[in-house]
């Protein structure tokens, strides 16, 4: 069942996330966009490369000097950093977390059970988003861990359904999650890519062939 969150209102938490690649950019822009939160109640670490802290800057989030500043100033912590590095982001991190704030990971392919005992607690909820979070068109999906409340699924259905559509699902579906809308897109670029190849083939120019194939897929969803 998809799940549809009434707002929250903006003043209440601020969200802060480990990492500053472009899945963290996408949902912030959402989240701003959306009006879920403003840009002042938003923020992320400084990172050593200057255009993504610039991304983030650009639509007014608070760039913090380093992870702990953004742990200490943030109700919902965010991870969304690589998967090889989030077991020590993470287990650095645990002296500075509070069983007050939720987490968060939309690492791919770490589980529930590894990041609660990392982070030392269990109010700790997995998302998988995909890459339409960037043009708002995510298909997401979130498992709760042992110490999560209503309200801060409520919380998470918000934010993220800023950037596209949210489900609640048991984790032992994710590996299946994570093939089906996780790898869809690349398979779907792949199809409008051969409708195109096969409209140059009947004479089109290939500009007209990859709108009119891309236009027709869009339609369908």
């Amino acid at each position: 069942m998809e799940l549809v969150a009434p707002p929250i209102p903006a003043e209440t938490y601020k969200l802060g996330f480990i990492g500053a690649g472009k899945m963290a950019e996408s949902i912030a822009r959402g989240v701003v966009s959306s009006g879920v939160l403003p840009p002042s109640r938003i923020r992320t670490a400084a990172h050593t490369n200057q255009s993504r802290r610039a991304a983030f800057e650009s639509f007014g989030v608070q760039v913090l000097p380093d992870n702990q500043a953004v742990v200490e100033d943030s109700d919902v912590v965010i991870f969304s950093v690589k998967p090889q590095v989030v077991k020590g982001v993470v287990s650095q991190l645990r002296p500075l977390l509070s069983k007050k704030q939720l987490l968060v990971s939309v690492v791919a392919g770490v589980k529930l059970k590894d990041l609660q005992d990392w982070a030392g607690h269990d109010r700790f909820i997995r998302v998988m988003p995909n890459t339409p979070a960037a043009v708002g068109e995510a298909a997401s999906v979130m498992s709760l861990g042992g110490a999560v409340k209503e309200e801060d699924a409520e919380l998470i259905a918000t934010l993220f359904g800023s950037i596209g559509k949210i489900w609640k699902a048991d984790e032992k579906y994710f590996d299946a999650i994570t093939g089906l809308s996780g790898s869809g897109p690349a398979y779907i670029f792949l199809a409008i890519e051969a409708l195109a190849d096969g409209g140059v083939a009947a004479g089109l120019p290939r500009d007209l062939a990859l709108g009119l194939a891309s236009q027709t897929v869009g339609c369908l969803a």
